[in-house]
């Protein structure tokens, strides 16, 4: 077999997933090429129609993740969840949905770090559908408690109400093991720590255009260990052909392609 893959998302000419597709196809053994596909939330219908005669699988980014829930005739687990999906298969004449965003990040934290969020205490900056999956991915994780920051306090409020131990950010000054940064870099004002941020706090930033954000290069001055989000697209698209293929995909491999 052939495969034919893409990434489908608006605008998408930064997108960097047809890469790590090629490179996990080859480290697979299987043929295939990917490209990039300019679609619209109002313009999800056209994939069920695109998905069986031009695609056989499709990586979603934005803002198209919670709109092909309803082009889906199978969820797993975390899609179903959340109601947001960046994965897509044909599989035979059913659509299956799948979502490796929030694990993808669990993955390459421990695997950049060698920590383990088990009982620590995290931060996240932004409330949007990308902490979502985070927050969940680190509840499902074992994490002590997660703060959430967001300049939608409402927002922040309902993602919190999701689970027991997360909640609105307040001013107590507490230690934060974790903080990361999924505020989108054109909404940022400008980069400020966070109370109970210290030396030893890992910041991430998941955006990596540029590389390194102002946000990243002011906690790398205070001396935290940091990544930007690199990291956490090779290991959710490792998830993601693994998912495809059943075939396991060394993210490392993946992450050497991009940095």
């Amino acid at each position: 077999m052939i495969w034919r893959l893409g990434v489908a998302g608006y605008p998408i000419e930064h997108s960097m997933s047809p890469q790590l597709h090629e490179a996990g196809l080859r480290m697979a053994g299987l043929e295939g090429d990917s490209t990039r596909l300019a679609l619209k939330a109002d313009e999800v219908p056209r994939l069920r129609s695109l998905l069986g005669t031009t695609y056989d699988a499709l990586s979603v980014t934005m803002p198209l993740k919670a709109a092909v829930i309803g082009i889906c005739d199978e969820l797993d687990e975390v899609a179903s969840r959340l109601g947001v999906a960046n994965s897509l298969l044909f599989d035979g004449d059913r659509i299956l949905g799948a979502n490796t965003d929030g694990q993808g990040f669990v993955n390459a934290l421990h695997d950049g770090f060698s920590t383990d969020v088990a009982g620590t205490h995290a931060v996240i900056l932004g409330a949007g559908g990308a902490a979502l999956g985070i927050v969940d991915a680190l509840v499902q994780a074992g994490v002590g408690s997660v703060s959430i920051l967001s300049r939608t306090p409402s927002k922040a409020e309902e993602l919190a109400s999701r689970y027991e131990n997360v909640v609105a950010f307040t001013s107590e000054l507490r230690p934060v093991d974790v903080i990361v940064n999924t505020t989108p870099a054109t909404a940022r004002s400008e980069a400020t720590v966070t109370p109970g941020v210290r030396a030893s706090t890992i910041a991430i930033d998941i955006t990596y255009e540029p590389r390194r954000s102002a946000w990243l290069e002011l906690h790398e001055r205070l001396g935290c260990p940091s990544a930007n989000g690199l990291p956490m697209l090779a290991h959710q698209a490792a998830l993601q052909m693994t998912w495809w293929w059943k075939v396991p995909i060394d993210a490392a491999k993946l992450l050497e392609v991009i940095e």
